[in-house]
């Protein structure tokens, strides 16, 4: 049976409910173009691909080209940086998940399309309590997922083979990240995304509360040194 040692968490949607947060910050972009809002619900389709895609797919079907994707870019950040804490928090479970998965002896770590300063800053801030062997945001130097860089990047960081690994999220984004750095995928329902869209990405597990994926971390002969887990 395969020996998992690491846990890879997406950010958004996965650890952090950040999408009120991102859709006051676009909506306000929007109207100070004089286009309409959009609802709340809308972007759970809209987010997960970084900010151009964000604001792309915001914008007016017939308003997308580059010069109003990037002025309501630079608008977006301006309004986001001002209120990005405003009501962003982790899910509810994910304190008790994460202690879990800790206390089973894993390493954990945090691949997010948000710029990487800003993912150094939201893991500290709201989940600086606990140990993480790495934590990778987007950079010039490596693509954004679903390309497998960053996941394969933090697996040559932690010195595991990417086979090691439990890759954690919520989009088609991450479960195509997963499977194409050679990690397990388990998608996650509390998230931005359905059930539908995660197993026809790739997702060999679905969890629809956090607690699970410590039972199934514990059932799937996980190990580290000499001591294994769920025997």
């Amino acid at each position: 049976m395969q020996a998992y040692s690491s846990v890879i968490f997406d950010l958004d949607g996965t650890l952090l409910d950040t999408l009120e947060d991102l859709a006051d910050a676009t909506n306000r972009a929007l109207g100070r173009l004089g286009f309409p809002a959009r609802a709340v619900e809308e972007f759970r389709y809209l987010v997960g691909d970084g900010v151009v895609m964000l604001v792309m797919r915001a914008l007016p079907v017939d308003r997308r080209d580059a010069a109003t994707i990037q002025r309501c870019i630079a608008i977006y950040r301006e309004e986001y940086d001002r209120n990005k804490y405003a009501k962003t928090r982790p899910y509810a479970g994910i304190r008790e998940m994460l202690d879990g998965v800790r206390d089973l002896g894993f390493k954990m770590a945090v691949l997010s399309n948000k710029p990487h300063g800003f993912t150094v800053q939201c893991v500290e801030r709201f989940l600086g309590e606990w140990k993480w062997a790495e934590v990778l945001g987007q950079t010039e130097a490596i693509p954004r997922k679903p390309s497998p860089a960053g996941a394969i990047e933090i697996a040559r960081r932690l010195g595991d083979a990417v086979s090691s690994f439990v890759y954690v999220g919520d989009t088609k984004t991450d479960m195509l990240t997963a499977t194409g750095a050679g990690m397990f995928p388990v998608g996650v329902l509390w998230g931005f995304r359905e059930k539908a869209e995660l197993e026809a990405s790739g997702a060999r597990e679905i969890i629809a509360k956090p607690g699970e994926l410590v039972e199934f971390l514990k059932g799937s002969g996980i190990r580290w040194g000499e001591a294994f887990v769920g025997k």
